[in-house]
């Protein structure tokens, strides 16, 4: 597999959770500002849960916006997946579709709170295509 997968998680873990079922390489976003901050040096696919209630504002947490905002970090982001609560309607996910449009690249998949097992199994199947094909058009 060429990426690996960078996430952030609050401290319900739903998100952390949902990525530790991957399998997959993983590096987390601090979730406090007196940890030391994340700085990637590979392509990675983003997984971020959506904040704010549905709001434009605040959907993006906080933490993910200051990672991002590294364009070292931002230019190797190669994809953006992304939880949510339907209870958010409109705002279902809402931070994957922010993130795709700022950085530009692919809204890949969404999944409702910690996801479900068949969530899971096409994430890990999507993620293993995508690098495949990622790998290929480098060679």
């Amino acid at each position: 597999m060429l990426g690996q997968i960078v996430y952030f998680s609050s401290a319900t873990g739903n998100t952390h959770r949902f990525v530790q079922r991957l399998g997959m390489p993983s590096k987390r976003i601090p979730l406090r500002r007196t940890e030391e901050p994340l700085r990637v040096d590979e392509p990675y696919v983003l997984v971020v849960p959506t904040y704010g209630g549905g709001k434009i504002n605040g959907a993006v947490p906080k933490q993910v916006i200051k990672f991002l905002n590294d364009e070292h970090n931002r230019r190797l982001c190669r994809g953006v997946i992304t939880g949510g609560n339907t209870n958010f309607g409109e705002g279902y996910c809402l931070a994957g579709k922010i993130i795709s449009a700022k950085v530009g690249v692919p809204n890949m998949y969404n999944f409702e709170l910690l996801g479900t097992p068949e969530d899971v199994r096409k994430v890990q199947e999507g993620l293993t295509e995508f690098w495949q094909k990622t790998s290929q058009t480098q060679d």
